[in-house]
């Protein structure tokens, strides 16, 4: 499905942008998202928007000649941690054939295996990017299986000859940064849940938290991301917020183009095995743990529900 927003032509500098919703196994009822945008001086402008049955569409659009950037929602790295306790290759590329080479089975055999015998709270490691961000592990296979996203993703995305800022350096036409819409969706309507993929828990309340999270977009974004956000109402009508998620994707991806010259927003820091989100709030994680005003303690599930608390430092 394909659906048309307008045209944006005739701007003096503009740069594609894509905003890709990932899922680890695609169909018709849950299918890959992709908003098509336009990143011109003043604002980010949405196209079009395309849903993927399959990986294939998702495959061809890797492929497709630059310039563009698009920013995806999943999981491109794995913890250093688990990288080097397990004994992957040490470098992401590496690991990450080695991963796709194990086959779906292979990885979660691999990834249960190394769970088995480890203490609780010692089992599922998380990124330096993923506690800034207050995502889960990228081993996780249950609940929200963001260990298979990366599994299905991560191999494809190296397969594409992308370049991968800070992991891979590929085709400098064509390139793909993570994206996390939780970030955001923290910052603008906090604890509100705004979606469900189950149709009996899709509410009115979830409806009105998208439109007022995608107003709170237009109304922050020249502030906290640099540029204004035109993009329509009915991309909160999906309860599933797939559409919504995939245009914040792309706000997070044009934000990381503006940042090109500034490592993409990433800090010094950052880890080359695991990779980083791109968000202007994450590179606060540069600083020192003492120095952060807050220390985030939170984590977002499939249905956009929060838990968890942000507990200022002294």
């Amino acid at each position: 499905m394909k659906l048309e927003f307008g045209s944006c032509l005739g701007y003096r500098s503009t740069m594609k942008i894509l905003g890709i919703d990932f899922t680890s196994r695609p169909s018709r009822r849950k299918p890959i998202t992709c908003i098509d945008c336009i990143l011109d001086d003043d604002a980010l402008r949405t196209q079009s928007l395309e849903e993927w049955p399959n990986y294939d569409n998702f495959e061809a659009a890797l492929a497709k000649p630059g310039p563009w950037i698009a920013g995806i929602d999943f999981p491109f790295g794995q913890a250093r941690r688990f990288v080097e306790t397990i004994g992957w290759p040490p470098s992401w590329a590496a690991y990450v054939r080695h991963a796709g080479q194990l086959g779906r089975t292979g990885f979660r055999a691999a990834l249960d295996g190394y769970k088995e015998n480890r203490i609780a709270g010692d089992k599922e490691h998380r990124r330096a990017t993923d506690k800034a961000a207050g995502s889960i592990s990228p081993q996780k296979l249950y609940g929200v299986p963001v260990g298979l996203m990366f599994f299905e993703g991560a191999p494809r995305l190296l397969a594409s000859g992308v370049t991968i800022p800070h992991l891979h350096e590929g085709d400098p036409q064509r390139i793909a940064i993570e994206a996390y819409p939780g970030v955001l969706v923290r910052h603008f309507i906090g604890r509100r849940s705004y979606k469900n993929d189950t149709r009996k828990k899709q509410t009115t309340d979830q409806h009105e938290a998208r439109l007022n999270l995608l107003q709170a977009l237009r109304e922050e974004a020249p502030r906290r991301y640099g540029f204004g956000i035109i993009a329509p109402d009915d991309l909160c009508d999906d309860p599933g917020a797939d559409h919504l998620d995939a245009l914040l994707c792309a706000v997070q991806a044009a934000w990381a183009w503006r940042q090109r010259d500034d490592r993409f927003g990433a800090p010094e820091t950052v880890d080359r095995l695991e990779g980083w989100i791109a968000d202007p709030h994450l590179s606060v994680s540069e600083l020192p743990r003492r120095q952060l005003p807050f220390r985030p303690e939170v984590v977002m599930d499939h249905t956009g529900t929060i838990s968890g608390k942000v507990v200022a430092n002294d």
